[in-house]
């Protein structure tokens, strides 16, 4: 629609308004901008006058930005169809991430991918938000389905209640073709079409089985705008594609003005079977992606288990080797133990061997010499448990302890604890004896003693 012209006699034609300076102004008031224009009227009033006329420039507008496209299979022919951003940002609205659009090919035969879209500006970043919202375009699709169906029943194409783009995304990931119907609610050829071709059951069988089925009122923001990206001209409107590049989609067919079912069904099958080569090689494609996932997935978790099993026996290894090093450490703690545990005893023993040494010369020291024989000398015998006998003279007027000094400077008991005991008669000399004489003790002038065990309480 590039000149006033065209816009005026489109503007008409959508809106059914035949005066002609009206419609004039209305484009005036909008600056000339053509969906502002038809927008805003379709929002505030209600048309019911006459029905959309053919556009007589019913062309593509030159695209000097498009890259060059493969070929199509022989006998298949496509226009590339840019698609309006607001119908992009709409639809898109509630996806979180990019939907690739792309078509390729090789060797005559072709595939398609979905290459990057962007997301469109959310209403609180821009004050020049998308006129189809967030959820308008579910909302707009939803009440064309609604309306269908009270109108014409449910016996016709299954429409999908999604915007235009995630019917497109649907399609693509179900590799079927986009069946797009575009619905003149106002035109005396649609009843007749809705009821006696789309609704019957050759074609809504056909149309189900083989297509995602998209629909939309022109009298609605989002059918409108794709009747005007689709350039209908004539209706009932109804058109074949499927995804392109980057905002744009590959019109494969338009079917325009009324049809019979025959006639529309060839048409459909004609284009599924020129356009199934598109359709397999994508599906082969997808397959032989998903299988490549799959294996690197697979050989990713095989090298992940064998990483952990590598890693685990790493683990045991050094928990082992740290084991015995503990093991040794523990070892090598206890040898020193015992070796300082026998030092310290081996110190002790020598040092209490002085000890008992020092004390035998003390008291054998103290004893000093030994008497000769005489009438004052007395003439002591003892007896060790080991049946030992050993015998010393002493002075008549030395004392018990005397005795007990004596046997302990001999160093022949291992015991520390004993008492001197005499046979006949059997007399205990204990601790209160220790100070008797051996005259005053009947010792004298000989005796016969031997040693008796106790034990330390």
């Amino acid at each position: 629609m590039g000149d006033v012209a065209d816009k005026l006699a489109y503007f008409q034609a959508i809106t059914g308004l035949e005066d002609a300076d009206l419609c004039t102004d209305i484009l005036a008031a909008h600056n000339w901008d053509l969906e502002l224009a038809i927008s805003s009227f379709t929002t505030s009033v209600n048309p019911t006058t006459d029905t959309p006329q053919p556009n007589p420039n019913n062309h593509l507008p030159s695209e000097p930005d498009l890259q060059p496209l493969p070929q199509p299979p022989p006998g298949l022919a496509w226009k590339l169809i840019t698609l309006p951003v607001s119908v992009i940002s709409g639809s898109l609205g509630l996806i979180s991430g990019a939907i690739g659009l792309g078509l390729w090919a090789a060797g005559g035969v072709l595939s398609y991918s979905l290459g990057l879209v962007g997301f469109g500006s959310t209403p609180s970043s821009s004050s020049s938000a998308p006129l189809v919202s967030v959820s308008a375009a579910t909302s707009e699709a939803m009440d064309f389905v609604a309306a269908f169906e009270r109108e014409y029943g449910s016996s016709g194409p299954n429409f999908v209640g999604e915007g235009f783009m995630d019917a497109l995304q649907r399609s693509r990931n179900s590799f079927k073709l986009l069946f797009v119907y575009l619905h003149s609610p106002d035109h005396p050829d649609t009843p007749s079409f809705c009821h006696r071709t789309l609704c019957s059951e050759t074609i809504a069988a056909f149309v189900n089985e083989n297509f995602v089925c998209w629909g939309g009122s022109i009298r609605a923001s989002e059918g409108f705008k794709m009747s005007n990206s689709l350039k209908a001209s004539r209706f009932p409107f109804c058109a074949l594609v499927m995804a392109a590049t980057n905002q744009r989609i590959a019109l494969l067919q338009q079917v325009e003005g009324p049809k019979s079912s025959e006639e529309l069904l060839g048409t459909l099958q004609r284009v599924l079977e020129e356009s199934s080569p598109v359709l397999v090689a994508a599906r082969l494609d997808a397959e032989e992606r998903r299988n490549n996932m799959r294996l690197r997935e697979e050989q990713d978790a095989a090298y992940r288990a064998a990483l952990e099993a590598d890693q685990a026996r790493e683990r045991q290894r050094r928990e082992e080797e740290e084991r015995l090093a503990r093991e040794a450490a523990e070892a090598e703690r206890k040898r020193k133990e015992e070796e300082e545990a026998r030092e310290r005893a081996a110190q002790e023993a020598a040092e209490k061997q002085a000890a008992l040494a020092k004390i035998r010369q003390e008291k054998a020291e103290s004893l000093g010499e030994e008497p000769e024989k005489g009438p004052d000398v007395t003439q002591v015998m003892v007896r060790f448990p080991n049946g030992e006998r050993k015998g010393r003279r002493f002075h008549n007027t030395a004392t018990i302890q005397s005795l007990y000094d004596y046997v302990d400077s001999l160093g022949s008991l291992e015991a520390d604890s004993y008492i001197l005991v005499s046979n006949f008669p059997i007399v205990k000399y204990e601790q209160d004896k220790l100070a008797l004489s051996l005259k005053e003790a009947g010792l004298h002038p000989q005796a016969s003693l031997f040693v008796e065990l106790t034990s330390l309480e």
